[in-house]
């Protein structure tokens, strides 16, 4: 069975879209018919994603994104209305982390990673708000984290901003449900992407061998299988559903 078309016309922007989750939430949402403009701070990165996307008759552009640099969001933002139009889903799934305990975090590591996770999503929703309001409709889907939900050791910091992704959402669903804008937040369990594979491979060899046994199924999450939970919640589908937290995450957590 293919893949559905409920988003034939659709502008979406994914940021983090080079690689892991975000690359894998643009192949899907551009499977889905909607045009993709692929946002990461490597610009390398987008611009491979992009070019894959284009080679199999996909319509996407690259866009170089640093989510920490609010005017740069905007410009980027201005910059993609002037081209294709405003945006119609916005993916927040640019994040980042480093497993420490926190005794042995610096306030620098604390300020990246409020900066990223945090103020990267506040800053992206902002810059497409109005837009959204003008046209009365809109879709955000922001990834946080099933550390938000039920803690995490080794990532005091980045549950905290992943947290708070969640209370944010669920506040900005309320004040813009009478603009028919949809708000949601995924929350992953342990996902296989280069940054999960970066933590091993900065010194946590066996935790992806702890994380699969915890895991029901057995397993880590697939890229695609987070990905496949965004389209859901930036299609038609979702048009009644607002301000909730969905775990995609094999059972790890079965958080209420």
């Amino acid at each position: 069975m293919g893949t559905a078309i409920r988003l034939a016309g659709r502008i979406a922007l994914v940021t983090g879209g080079g690689s892991g989750i975000g690359r894998a939430t643009c192949e899907r949402l551009a499977a889905e018919g909607a045009r993709v403009a692929v946002a990461d701070v490597d610009a390398a990165a987008a611009t491979d994603a992009t070019a894959a996307l284009t080679a199999v008759g996909h319509d996407a552009r690259a866009v170089p994104m640093d989510v920490r640099d609010f005017e740069r969001v905007c410009a980027a933002v201005a910059a993609l209305r002037d081209a294709w139009g405003p945006v119609d889903i916005l993916v927040n799934c640019a994040g980042w982390d480093r497993m420490q305990p926190f005794r042995d975090n610096t306030p620098e590591l604390w300020s990246t990673l409020v900066d990223i996770n945090l103020r990267g999503p506040i800053h992206c929703c902002r810059a497409v708000l109005d837009d959204m309001i003008a046209r009365n409709a809109g879709k955000i889907v922001s990834i946080s984290s099933d550390a938000a939900r039920v803690g995490s050791t080794g990532e005091a910091v980045y549950s905290a901003c992943k947290g708070g992704i969640i209370s944010f959402s669920k506040t900005l669903a309320r004040e813009l449900a009478r603009h028919h804008i949809n708000v949601n937040v995924i929350c992953p369990g342990p996902t296989d992407t280069p940054l999960l594979r970066g933590m091993v491979d900065a010194g946590n060899e066996k935790l992806v061998g702890a994380l699969s046994r915890a895991i029901p199924f057995g397993r880590l999450a697939a890229p695609h299988e987070i990905a496949a939970a965004v389209a859901f919640f930036a299609s038609p589908d979702a048009d009644f559903i607002t301000g909730q937290v969905l775990s995609v995450s094999g059972g790890l957590t079965m958080a209420g």
